[in-house]
């Protein structure tokens, strides 16, 4: 059984989860000259599901050469990606204030679905799992979502938003994953590391 896992995310939402199902982890963050964001370019014309698991995939390549270069002992490397999709339309994670406060205004009242892909994997056998779930807004005034930008907490998230912060207080309606929504489905990834030998 292995012991423990990279975990290939800044996010400290995942960790934390990670340690809610008692995995042991090493991170394995990017290189400061290894241009992480570029991964998540989406392709023209490319649809939320296809963009998500592809995205996954490539931080899970990026990671395993990562590991193999740095020397590191093997173990399984986890990497994760969180996308909010509006019917075809991505929202990734906002570029500034004014970007967030867009999304937000698109997303009020209405319902949106949240992918979360993981790709788990080892030199020679890797495993992918997906979680989706569907969040309805409350209608959100202007004010409200102004003072919620201002409280920072949407910079960094796809969708502007973290559901397990000041957000909830306009999720009306959900229906898949809570720890999916977070960033990384406890659930499926479970399952993943079971495949690779953890006992979970």
């Amino acid at each position: 059984m292995p012991k423990f896992v990279y975990l290939a995310s800044q996010s400290p939402r995942r960790r934390q989860l990670l340690e809610q199902l008692g995995v042991a982890y090493e991170l394995l963050l990017p290189e400061p000259h290894e241009d992480a964001e570029a991964l998540e370019a989406v392709l023209p014309g490319e649809a939320p599901l296809t963009y998500v698991q592809r995205v996954t995939a490539l931080k899970l390549d990026a990671a395993l050469t990562r590991r193999r270069q740095r020397g590191l002992p093997p173990a399984p490397v986890l990497c994760s990606d969180t996308t909010v999709a509006l019917g075809h339309t991505i929202f990734g994670k906002p570029m500034d204030a004014p970007d967030a406060e867009r999304m937000l205004q698109t997303l009020s009242g209405k319902t949106h679905v949240v992918l979360t892909a993981v790709a788990l994997g080892t030199a020679r056998k890797r495993v992918q799992v997906l979680s989706r779930s569907r969040v309805t807004f409350g209608a959100m005034s202007d004010a409200q979502i102004k003072a919620y930008v201002a409280s920072g907490e949407p910079m960094g998230k796809a969708g502007a938003y973290a559901v397990q912060g000041r957000a909830a207080a306009y999720i009306a309606d959900l229906h898949g994953s809570y720890t999916g929504i977070m960033g990384l489905p406890l659930f499926e990834t479970a399952n993943a590391l079971r495949t690779l030998g953890f006992k979970v």
